[in-house]
């Protein structure tokens, strides 16, 4: 799963159109949005630079959100 900041989404149409941009590289890609949070998870066979491009593409910026590890604590790769 990857994660994304799109701070100019602002609507449901933004929505709209990055998930469509997203769908347009692969069909059974997963997208969640959180309009709120203007974050744009993705779970898809796809690199994140074309998830990224794609976003531009629709016309947004959207930068990869990095994740450290999947605990609080950073010990599950240890």
């Amino acid at each position: 799963m990857m994660k994304f900041n799109v701070a100019d989404m602002t609507c449901g149409h933004c929505v709209s159109m990055i998930t469509q941009a997203i769908l347009q590289l692969q069909d059974t890609a997963k997208v969640t949005v959180d309009l709120t949070s203007h974050t744009v998870m993705v779970e898809a066979d796809l690199s994140a630079e074309e998830i990224t491009d794609a976003i531009k593409d629709a016309g947004y910026m959207a930068t990869v959100v990095k994740t450290s590890c999947c605990n609080p604590a950073n010990t599950c790769h240890v």
